[in-house]
């Protein structure tokens, strides 16, 4: 069997073609997860925003005692690697925690100048639900607003976009083509 330089030709750009199309599917579903994936971080740093907040509140003392040799530490013969281990973890959170509230700080300017009252809505939700030394439920700041439940986790969906958007940048924005 031949095949003539006309059939090749059309063979040719058919699977040209056909991995262009796979190729940009990849693409994009990467992308998506990816965005997908950096909401997720948010929420679960929102949702542990708190305990990161009690971990935070005796850093600076943690990491001086850390610094003293101490005598159970000796008599263990305490890796370094582990202490200095801790060490990075807590820096690490305490460094987060400020970022944190840092974009907290940002989001909530950016609500309180918006002339549309569901914007200034999701701080208010956000700070409830996850920052404010008071726990609310859902349905509790559901019914502080007088909005169904379910416009408040569609509240922080949004919010949760934009809070990504200020910690990721905008690497964390979906472009569409």
């Amino acid at each position: 069997m031949h095949i003539t330089e006309k059939q090749l030709k059309l063979i040719t750009e058919t699977a040209s073609q056909e991995a262009i199309k796979a190729y940009r599917e990849h693409e994009s579903k990467q992308q998506k997860e990816k965005h997908d994936r950096r909401l997720r971080n948010i929420k679960l740093l929102l949702r542990n925003y708190r305990m990161f907040i009690l971990h935070c509140r005796d850093v600076k003392q943690d990491l001086i005692e850390l610094e003293r040799p101490k005598d159970i530490i000796e008599e263990l013969e305490a890796d370094e690697r582990a202490i200095e281990a801790i060490k990075r973890s807590k820096e690490r959170t305490l460094i987060m925690v400020n970022f944190i509230n840092e974009m907290l700080a940002v989001y909530k300017l950016i609500c309180e100048r918006s002339i549309k009252p569901e914007v200034k809505r999701r701080y208010d939700i956000i700070h409830q639900l996850y920052v404010s030394d008071e726990e609310k439920t859902a349905k509790e700041i559901a019914t502080c607003h007088f909005i169904d439940e379910r416009t408040v986790y569609r509240d922080v969906n949004k919010a949760c976009e934009t809070l990504s958007a200020l910690m990721f940048g905008v690497d964390s924005i979906k472009f569409n083509s």
